[in-house]
C-alpha cells in the first residue's frame, strides 16, 4: 500500500484507528473463503460432479455446466476478496491521504480559529486538522461531531497524536447542527452526509432531501469567507447541484476515487463574505396596484411571495 503524504504506512495507520464497520470486511472475506472451497472442490472432484449432472442433462451438457459453475464459483472468489482489500484499504490507509488532501485544500490555515469535522468517526480527518492548526502555531480549536457518543476513544486517538488540547467532541446530527449560523471558519467531512436520511433508503426522494439538510446545515454554520470540504461517496453531484444553489463560490471537484467500492469525490466550496439572509424585493405598481414582496432566503433556496 505504500505510505501516505505523512509518511506512515498502512501498520501505523490502522494500529492507532483500528477500522470501522469490520463485521463488514469479515462476513465479506468469510464469503470470499467460501466460495475459495466451492470452486477448489469443483477442480478436484470434476469427473464426480460432472457424472452427478449427467443424471439430469446429457454427457456433453454435464460438463460445460460443471466447467461454467466451477468458474462461476472462481471468479466470486475473487471478487470478494478484491472487495474485502478495497474496504479494508479505504478504511484505513485511503481514508488517511484524502483526509491529508482535504487538509491541503484549505489554502490558509494560519487565520482558522474554529474548525468543524462532520461525522467525525474514528478522528483521522479530525487530528489531521487538529495537526495542521498545531503545525500553524494557531490557538484555534476543532470540533468533532458525530451521531454516536465516540468523545472518550476519539480524544484517547488525538492525544495519542499529541493534539488532545486541539480536539473536541459533541454528539450531534448532520441535519441540526447545535451551532449558530456564521460560527465555523473550516468545515469539512469524510464519508459521512451519504449516510445521512438512510432510515429513508439510500435512492429515495427522501433520503435526498435529508442529504440536502446536511449540506444546508454546512452552509449555515460557515462564517461568510469560510471554507466547506466534503469528501463522499456516490452522491456528490447532488451536493455540488446544491451548493450552487445556496449560492456558493470557488466550488471545486476532484476526479473519481474509487473507496469502499463505488466511486468518491472531494467537493470544496467557499461561503461568499458578503450574504444577505434574506432579500425582499418589491413587485408591481404603486397606488394600490396590487404590488407584493418576494423573499428569497439563501440558505434554503426558497421563494416566498407576499402580496
Amino acid at each position: 500500500m505504500g505510505k501516505n503524504n505523512a509518511g506512515r504506512d498502512w501498520t501505523q495507520i490502522y494500529a492507532i484507528y483500528g477500522m470501522e464497520e469490520w463485521q463488514t470486511l469479515v462476513f465479506i472475506t468469510l464469503l470470499a473463503f467460501l466460495f475459495t472451497f466451492l470452486s477448489i472442490s469443483f477442480l478436484l472432484y470434476f469427473t464426480n460432479i460432472c457424472f452427478f449432472i449427467n443424471s439430469f442433462f446429457t454427457a456433453g451438457s454435464s460438463r460445460f455446466i460443471a466447467g461454467f459453475a466451477g468458474s462461476v464459483t472462481a471468479l466470486t472468489a475473487l471478487s470478494l476478496f478484491f472487495a474485502a482489500a478495497n474496504i479494508f484499504h479505504s478504511s484505513v490507509f485511503l481514508h488517511s491521504s484524502m483526509a491529508l488532501r482535504m487538509v491541503n485544500s484549505v489554502n490558509d490555515w494560519s487565520t482558522v480559529r474554529t474548525a468543524l469535522d462532520l461525522g467525525c468517526g474514528r478522528g483521522i480527518l479530525l487530528n489531521a486538522v487538529a495537526k495542521q492548526l498545531k503545525k500553524q502555531g494557531s490557538s484555534g480549536r476543532v470540533v468533532g461531531l458525530d451521531r454516536r457518543n465516540t468523545a472518550v476513544s476519539t480524544l484517547r486517538r488525538a492525544g495519542i497524536e499529541g493534539v488532545q488540547e486541539y480536539v473536541t467532541c459533541r454528539e450531534g446530527d448532520a441535519r441540526r447542527l447545535p451551532f449558530a449560523d456564521n460560527y465555523f471558519d473550516v468545515v469539512v467531512s469524510a464519508v459521512h452526509l451519504h449516510s445521512v436520511g438512510k432510515e429513508y433508503g439510500q435512492r429515495t426522494a427522501a433520503a435526498a432531501a435529508e442529504r440536502m439538510k446536511g449540506v444546508g446545515e454546512v452552509v449555515r454554520v460557515l462564517k461568510p469567507g469560510g471554507v466547506g470540504v466534503v469528501w463522499d461517496l456516490v452522491h456528490v453531484p447532488e451536493y455540488v447541484r446544491r451548493l450552487h444553489e445556496l449560492r456558493m463560490e470557488e466550488i471545486r471537484v476532484s476526479e473519481r476515487v474509487t473507496a469502499f467500492m463505488v466511486s468518491s469525490h472531494i467537493v470544496s466550496f467557499r461561503k461568499p463574505r458578503e450574504v444577505e439572509e434574506e432579500v425582499v424585493v418589491v413587485v408591481g405598481g404603486g397606488g394600490g396596484g396590487g404590488g407584493g414582496e418576494v423573499r428569497v432566503d439563501w440558505r434554503f433556496h426558497n421563494i416566498n411571495i407576499c402580496c
